[in-house]
């Protein structure tokens, strides 16, 4: 296939991983993640931009010390050196997906847990197609 179409909201939603790859292109990769109730992606600074959107659930996003209540349909946007982290304060799944731009893990990683994610991997340069 050359690119990637899918209906991004049912396939968000869908998600039960904590985080899985979806697509990986040589500039930008898109995954989509699920965070249990009380869980977070965990504090991180990346060297890309990264933009995330909300699909359901609700929580905060910090962003450089800065707290923001999120919910549905929020977007957020992380330039490259932010300290950032995402927490789920519902009492529901929160499912959001993400573009990395360049990409940041592995063209075919999924981790089921955050314990899973632990382990580093990062992008090796090799794509989806």
């Amino acid at each position: 296939m050359k690119g990637y179409v899918v209906n991004i909201e049912t396939e968000t939603k869908n998600n039960e991983n904590f985080r899985k790859v979806l697509y990986t292109a040589k500039n930008s990769q898109l995954v989509v993640m699920s965070l249990k109730p009380g869980e977070d992606i965990g504090e991180e600074i990346h060297n890309l931009d990264q933009f995330i959107r909300i699909e359901a659930g609700k929580g905060q996003a910090v962003l450089d010390g800065v707290t923001h209540d999120i919910a549905d349909d929020f977007a957020i946007v992380i330039p490259a050196g932010m300290k950032h982290n995402i927490i789920n304060t519902g009492d529901t799944a929160m499912k959001l997906y993400t573009l990395y731009s360049p990409p940041e893990h592995r063209h075919d990683v999924v981790h089921v847990t955050k314990a899973d994610a632990a382990v580093e991997e990062h992008f090796d340069g090799v794509t989806t197609e």
